[in-house]
């Protein structure tokens, strides 16, 4: 009998010393990270288990003190977007304030800390940070190694500001070639060298310690619609869906890439109820994650894009159902209100029904997991950049040479005419365009030539003011070299047309721009918006100092 007891005391010991090191699990613990989320996600309240799926953004320089309110509940990640990044000091003094705010909490869990710096068009983070050729450039070229560096040089700009995420690479397919929604930042639209560069994209930015997130899952490229404005309908069946838009993730998913985002994107013949990707539990968990064995974490695109809402109706349940589906973290790009239903209505649902608090609570664990493996990685960001420092890393020096050279190999002839083009052969040229370096690196080899201005994102009335008053400027020159980036753009260069003038037409961005150009004299490709990487390229390769070999990534 007193054996008995003796065991019992020790059972008892056991199991208070036992909860005693539970209680003191913090993230930091030094035990295996399976262990420490499990323990984790085992004592979180409702609440903190609901809070660690949300990523806010915030509107204004520096985040408001809701923000604050929403990590000491137990926020699990932020997102930077492109209002509020001009000056990167203070995104570094913000990001360090929100991590020290998520390192007072009990379990001391860092914020994933994500952006949109996809390279090219779309660029989150602004300041000195790099303007890079773009995807569609790395796409012309078609060497992965191109796909590797720029995101390395790009993940590491924005890793000295303390993000930890990019929501990069976009592995939509270019076949909607009238989108602008896409356009040049898609690789291509050949589904394998897709996922080639994607891969080698994404193995880029996880060599500089940031988290690539995929993007728009299943795939975007086949609309011209916009989901921020109405759902996207996509009327492909299942078999070209396999062997078109989930090629490039197939390659992804092998590579092991550790986040995917998934798009506000209706497949009507292929889940026939209508529900958007982001909500359909057909999309993210039978085909992504069980038929395809997807191991990461997903995250929803911005839940504030009608293509999300139009669907489910009210916000509450459009994070409801996101979760339901099978999404990890849902990202508002505003910060909600602590009283607002997306949170009070599915608290309230975690404590009357156990399979959607059960739901929530493998979301949790695996964003924890995500983040253990990650920061504990010895790669990860910083989590407290000092504003004082990230000049030291932005611009990066190395990339800006890498960026010239990958800008080089991406301009592509679209018809030869008169190139290579010499300052004597040119006669009397005028420029005609939008960019600094056009003008800059065009007076270079083009000494003599005289300027004429508009605005990059020239509006109809600006366009119809270039338009009747350009007849006076084009006298008396012999050769025009046209800066195209837009349809206007392209309207102001159709004025030319019969007019006598050797005409050189520079596209920056998609091919389509050139459709209506084609009786021009000579046209480069260089897919590339507002980067002077590849107006410098383009001219140099007007003016002779090398041969282009970029192809077009489409027919």
């Amino acid at each position: 009998m007193r054996n008995k007891h003796l065991l019992v005391v020790l059972f008892l010991l056991a199991i208070a010393e036992f909860s005693a090191v539970a209680e003191s699990v913090t993230f930091w613990s030094k035990l295996p990270n399976e262990e420490v989320a499990r323990t984790i996600t085992n004592q979180m309240t409702d609440a903190e288990l609901l809070s660690q799926t949300f990523m806010f953004g915030w509107a204004g320089v520096e985040p408001p003190e809701l923000l604050f309110q929403w990590v000491e509940r137990g926020l699990g990640s932020v997102k930077v977007f492109g209002w509020n990044t001009d000056d990167i000091h203070m995104v570094a003094k913000s990001i360090t304030a929100l991590q020290k705010k998520a390192h007072a909490g009990r379990f001391e869990i860092p914020l994933f800390v994500a952006t949109d710096q996809e390279g090219g068009w779309i660029r989150h983070v602004k300041g000195d940070t790099a303007i890079t050729p773009g995807n569609m450039a790395i796409g012309a070229a078609g060497y992965p190694a191109d796909a590797w560096y720029t995101a390395y040089y790009i993940s590491q700009e924005i890793k000295a500001l303390g993000i930890n995420m990019n929501f990069a690479p976009t592995v939509d397919l270019f076949t909607a070639h009238d989108s602008t929604i896409i356009g040049t930042r898609s690789f291509g639209e050949d589904p394998n060298k897709t996922g080639v560069l994607g891969a080698a994209f994404a193995a880029g930015s996880q060599a500089a310690g940031v988290i690539p997130t995929v993007k728009h899952f299943p795939g975007h490229g086949d609309t011209s619609l916009d989901s921020h404005i109405k759902a996207p309908v996509i009327n492909i069946n299942f078999e070209t869906f396999k062997t078109r838009e989930l090629v490039p993730y197939l390659y992804l998913i092998k590579e092991n890439v550790p986040a995917v985002t998934s798009g506000h994107l209706s497949y009507p013949q292929i889940e026939t109820s209508g529900a958007p990707a982001s909500l359909s539990k057909y999309f993210l968990t039978d085909l992504l994650r069980n038929q395809l064995g997807y191991k990461g974490i997903i995250i929803t695109d911005d839940m504030m894009m009608v293509g999300a809402t139009a669907y489910a109706g009210a916000m509450s349940n459009a994070f409801k159902m996101a979760l339901e589906a099978g999404n990890d973290i849902i990202l508002s790009s505003t910060t909600a209100k602590l009283n607002e239903a997306l949170w009070t209505k599915n608290l309230d649902l975690m404590a009357s029904d156990s399979n959607f608090r059960e739901c929530v609570k493998q979301a949790a664990y695996r964003v924890i997991m995500a983040k253990l493996n990650y920061f504990k990685s010895g790669n990860s960001a910083t989590l407290y950049p000092d504003p004082d420092e990230v000049d030291k890393y932005i611009p990066n020096k190395e990339g800006e040479k890498f960026f010239l050279e990958q800008a080089c190999r991406s301009i592509t002839v679209e018809k030869q005419g008169s190139m290579p083009l010499n300052a004597d052969d040119a006669g009397r040229v005028l420029l005609l365009g939008s960019m600094e370096s056009f003008f800059r690196e065009g007076k270079k080899r083009y000494p003599n030539s005289g300027f004429f201005s508009f605005n990059y994102e020239t509006g109809p009335n600006e366009t119809q003011w270039v338009l009747d008053n350009i007849s006076k400027i084009a006298t008396g020159y012999d050769t025009v070299i046209i800066s195209v980036a837009s349809e206007n753009h392209a309207k102001i260069a159709n004025w030319f047309k019969g007019r006598g003038k050797k005409v050189i037409i520079l596209c920056t961005m998609s091919p389509e721009l050139t459709e209506s150009l084609q009786w021009a004299d000579t046209i480069l490709l260089g897919y590339s918006w507002r980067c002077d990487y590849s107006m410098t390229a383009m001219l140099a390769a007007l003016h002779g100092e090398y041969q282009p070999q970029g192809v077009r990534p489409y027919k």
